[in-house]
């Protein structure tokens, strides 16, 4: 009990120092609403770590967003994927603030930005004002919420960065209040035999683990009778008062006989390796049941850097004869903690499961270039493609490739091949590379031409597919009709669709002068919005071209007045 209550004044302790590392009097809240998350700092997500934390809106768009202090916008950029439309502002004080998703910025931004796009005759735009170019002052309003981007609902994402090296960290460091009163939940437990000779409950392969509620909160797991170097992982959540949203635990620990194994947080981390939470997860576990379990040991190909403590990289050596007791400590921010137990027992047993032997022909080394020539298609792998080496899983074939499964993670973008030679001129036209889902529904894989060679660069694997699109896309009004007189509307919106391929470009002129639409994806629409004010004449014409990703295009036309 003594060095569990040290291990913990000592957590509280560190917690209790990374906070005050930071203001908490300089910033205010980016909106005027209470602040509930949706997602936290440092959470887990699809090859990366969340950089922000995300602000519930109401389920609403369009609420004010304030400057956090005083500073200078240093960068806008507006994308249909990831962020969306986002602002970022440098303070004087060696921080840099950023707002993302967001629906439009205040007046004297989006006058700035769409003179920018403009000129360039693109939606998609990135600028980097220089420092005083457009100044700003502690709660003025600098934009509007919204769901632009990668967004899959209205919020904001919040983020705090050092403006010398860019490395975000937790923006609840800085004083913003969030209740939370609720303790991590801890959803299950597993083990692992880490070499050749160990052993876990009679298995060389991963376990789960069973537990139960102890009358304190804690948790037992049942006794593991293990041998050799094991690990434990485990999969969870955290939540706030406020909402219901499952987001990602801030700090776990590690403990075996009260000395500490493993110790980390999410205090802050640097972008270039994020990538790396590919070896922080079980991720053969992910890519079979989507559940991110989070390793309580460390792996040779983890570089990761936010770890505080670390002994034998939190792997356990177990020795026949001897106990072990084995503890992991949840925590989020206000202290609130889960703890569960784990009785481990040294002792060798007759194995009952034997891990799956997964070799093949075919052996990866992770730090050399790689080259298979799979028939009609040939894959490259650049050196370090892959974390690990392993045995790749290759099914050859004439149109159709599979380069094994999505149970691996990937670490930089390997190179696929097809010849299209059989295929005339005018039938690669229409062709192009596509990834099959387990569905076997292709979706467009970026193809790059050179006569009969295709070729796609990708960060997945699976199954490839030379598919073929003849159908143009689809243009249509949404809230017009030709002819119409449309003198009290604010917007023009229509929508695009593909049935395929996917859409590459649009352009939208009006009266023959190009016109900024935003391309929303997700709703498929294209909006103009009439306070650009370039409607020179009562009549209107209307011309949309859209194109997809093999070139079928389709024209819109239509006219309407507006006085």
């Amino acid at each position: 009990m003594k060095k569990l209550f040290l291990s913990l004044l000592l957590l509280f302790t560190i917690i209790s120092f990374a906070q005050e590392k930071y203001p908490k009097d300089v910033f205010r809240s980016p909106m005027d609403i209470p602040i509930i998350l949706s997602g936290n700092f440092g959470e887990l997500r699809s090859n990366h770590f969340h950089s922000g934390i995300d602000i519930k809106t109401q389920q609403r768009q369009g609420l004010p967003v304030y400057a956090i202090g005083d500073g200078s916008v240093s960068r806008i950029k507006v994308s249909l994927w990831g962020y969306g439309k986002a602002l970022y502002v440098t303070h004087p004080n060696g921080y840099t603030s950023v707002y993302a998703h967001l629906q439009k910025f205040a007046p004297k931004i989006e006058a700035y930005i769409k003179k920018l796009q403009y000129q360039k005759k693109s939606y998609e735009v990135q600028t980097f004002p220089n420092y005083g170019e457009l100044k700003l002052t502690k709660g003025e309003v600098i934009a509007y919420t919204g769901n632009t981007g990668g967004s899959a609902g209205p919020h904001l994402h919040f983020e705090i960065r050092s403006s010398i090296n860019s490395k975000p960290t937790n923006p609840l460091f800085y004083g913003y209040n969030v209740k939370d009163a609720t303790k991590p939940t801890l959803l299950n437990l597993y083990g692992y035999p880490l070499t050749n000779n160990s052993q876990m409950n009679q298995s060389n392969d991963k376990v789960k683990i069973n537990f139960t509620k102890q009358a304190d909160g804690s948790f037992l797991a049942d006794k593991v009778y293990a041998s050799g170097t094991i690990g434990f992982g485990f999969n969870g959540y955290d939540m706030q008062d406020l909402a219901a949203n499952k987001n990602g635990i801030y700090a776990v620990t590690q403990t075996v006989n009260g000395k500490t194994y493993t110790d980390f947080d999410f205090e802050t981390f640097s972008f270039s390796e994020s990538k790396y939470i590919n070896t922080m997860i079980d991720y053969e576990h992910f890519g079979t049941h989507r559940q991110r379990i989070l390793k309580c040991f460390k792996t040779n190909s983890n570089k990761l850097s936010i770890y505080n403590t670390l002994y034998n990289n939190g792997k356990i050596l177990v020795k026949e004869g001897l106990t072990y007791n084995v503890e992991i400590i949840l925590k989020d921010l206000e202290n609130n903690i889960t703890k569960i137990k784990i009785p481990v027992e040294g002792k060798k047993q007759e194995l009952k499961v034997i891990k799956k032997d997964n070799k093949t022909p075919n052996y990866v080394v992770a730090k050399k270039p790689n080259n298979y020539d799979l028939d009609g298609a040939k894959v490259y792998f650049p050196a370090n493609t892959f974390y690990d080496d392993f045995y790749i899983d290759l099914k050859k074939g004439k149109d159709t490739v599979s380069i094994h499964k999505s149970t691996v993670p990937v670490r930089k973008k390997f190179t696929i091949t097809f010849n299209t030679s059989k295929y005339s001129t005018e039938e690669r036209k229409k062709l192009f590379i596509a990834r099959l889902d387990k569905d076997l529904n292709p979706s467009y894989a970026t193809t790059y031409k050179r006569g009969a060679i295709f070729s796609t660069k990708t960060k997945n694997l699976g199954t490839y597919t030379l598919a073929k699109d003849t159908i143009a896309p689809v243009i249509k009004a949404t809230n017009f009709k030709d002819k119409q007189w449309l003198n009290n509307y604010k917007y023009l919106t229509l929508k695009i669709t593909d049935d395929l391929s996917g859409i590459n470009t649009y352009n939208v002129t009006l009266n023959g002068e190009w016109i900024l639409a935003e391309y929303e994806s997700k709703k498929n629409t294209l909006t103009y919005n009439f306070d650009d004010k370039i409607l020179n004449k009562k009549e209107c014409n209307l011309k949309v071209v859209v194109t997809d990703n093999v070139g079928n295009s389709t024209t819109f036309t239509s006219t309407f007045y507006r006085k």
